[in-house]
């Protein structure tokens, strides 16, 4: 009788894995369990971000649920900027002039011009700084250029807003000074002192102006109308709540630009539908995610889950608790039989109405529902800490040592192999002597 290798490897390998066949399954089970739930984990971590997401484009500092919006007769003339303090009217404006920032040009030198000793001083509104010309020779060649002049310009510490530029024309370099900022009050001045009075201070003096300093001239009520003038293009609450940036003046007898301020009720309730809409979708997954199950749907991989519910009851806590002294239902909005936010338009069009204030203290005011949602949720998905966090680094951890125990049983199942594989031949040499000595009879 020969040796069946074959079969005595299939035995081994039979018997060793019936012998590590319950760890195995155990892991197994174990493995996809806790791959599920980081998964579910993972999914539940990306909606309540994508929520918070929503929540913090329609909270924060100039932005409301409510909105109110500028309309212009004409257009290219200013921007507008709408608080929610805003009060509905038509305003008209004729801008005489629009603020431009001071330029200057300081031509006709070259750089063996440029003085070696004295101070360099440059003024602009009420604050100067100095430039020591004696220590701005930065190739150590014993003289200054007007690239170096511009470099100390730029590069001081005590710069209160002028940038220094060399421009180049058919050969001759100028140097042109620019405020950063508009207005008359960022007016550059340029003196010197301890200097040798040459070409250098010639061409200080002589500077030519490349564009004055003015500050915006606008005329609320028309062209005869009363002056409002500021440094910038943008008046920041020329009306209260309104803030416009100009950036076209009118040619003397043009019509003025006309600027009508009110509630814009479209883009309020598109508001308030962006956020019925990313709860509905946050709820929705807390739904899928904790199902009970049944005979017709599969239970979910976080059911039971207390601290999924405990952010699913803390939101419909929040949703259902007045602000302000109005809830969402004064507004028509409600939760329908399958627990979804809906609005009825016609509620919801005759409550603004009646009162706009009481939207925006609804969601924007501070420690309102927006604020108060953010706040809850904040625990779970920001910080170094954070709960989601938390989670899936424990369900990695029991992942982690899921492969150990696969390492583990394979070391075992190796151990088992090699005992049966043993045994098998030992049993299959003894038989097939006892067969030999069989035959000699």
């Amino acid at each position: 009788m020969a040796i069946d290798s074959d079969y005595v490897k299939s035995m081994a390998t039979q018997l060793a894995n019936y012998e590590v066949q319950s760890a195995l399954t155990k892991a197994n089970r174990n493995e996809a369990n806790y791959k599920a739930k980081l998964t579910a984990i993972t999914s539940l971590e990306t909606a309540l971000k994508t929520f918070s997401s929503s929540i913090k484009s329609l909270k924060g500092t100039n932005k409301s649920v409510l909105t109110n919006s500028a309309t212009f007769s004409s257009e290219g003339y200013a921007s507008a900027t709408v608080g929610t303090a805003a009060i509905a009217g038509n305003y008209q404006f004729f801008v005489k002039q629009l603020a431009s920032a001071h330029q200057v040009s300081i031509e006709g030198l070259s750089d063996t011009d440029v003085d070696t000793s004295g101070t360099l001083t440059i003024g602009q509104g009420s604050s100067s700084f100095n430039i020591d010309l004696s220590s701005i020779d930065g190739d150590g060649n014993g003289s200054n250029s007007l690239a170096e002049v511009a470099a100390a310009i730029n590069g001081a510490t005590d710069n209160s807003g002028v940038k220094a530029t060399l421009v180049r024309s058919n050969g001759t370099v100028s140097l042109v000074l620019a405020s950063e900022k508009t207005g008359v009050t960022n007016a550059i001045s340029v003196s010197t002192s301890g200097t040798s009075g040459g070409a250098f201070d010639a061409a200080l003096t002589s500077r030519r102006e490349l564009s004055a300093a003015k500050d915006a001239e606008v005329l609320l009520g028309g062209e005869t109308g009363m002056l409002l003038t500021n440094a910038t293009n943008n008046f920041d609450n020329i009306i209260d709540g309104v803030s416009l940036n100009f950036t076209k003046a009118h040619n003397t007898g043009e019509q003025p630009l006309s600027v009508t301020v009110g509630r814009d009720d479209k883009a309020t309730k598109d508001n308030v539908q962006s956020f019925i809409t990313a709860i509905n979708t946050l709820l929705g997954s807390f739904d899928s995610l904790t199902a009970s199950g049944g005979e017709s749907s599969e239970r979910g991989v976080l059911a039971g889950d207390s601290s999924i519910r405990s952010v699913e009851s803390t939101l419909n806590k929040l949703l259902r608790t007045s602000f302000g002294g109005s809830s969402l239902i004064d507004f028509g909005i409600s939760a329908d039989r399958s627990g979804n936010l809906t609005i009825d338009a016609a509620r919801f069009e005759k409550a603004i109405a009646a009162n706009p204030e009481g939207l925006d203290k609804l969601f924007n005011s501070k420690d309102a529902l927006l604020d108060s949602i953010d706040k809850n949720l904040a625990v779970y998905t920001s910080g170094t800490n954070n709960l989601m966090k938390a989670r899936k680094e424990s369900l990695n951890s029991m992942l982690s040592r899921v492969d150990d125990q696969f390492d583990g049983i394979q070391k075992q199942y190796d151990n088992y192999y090699a005992r049966y594989l043993k045994q098998y031949t030992s049993m299959m040499q003894t038989m097939s002597a006892m067969e030999q000595t069989f035959g000699m009879f």
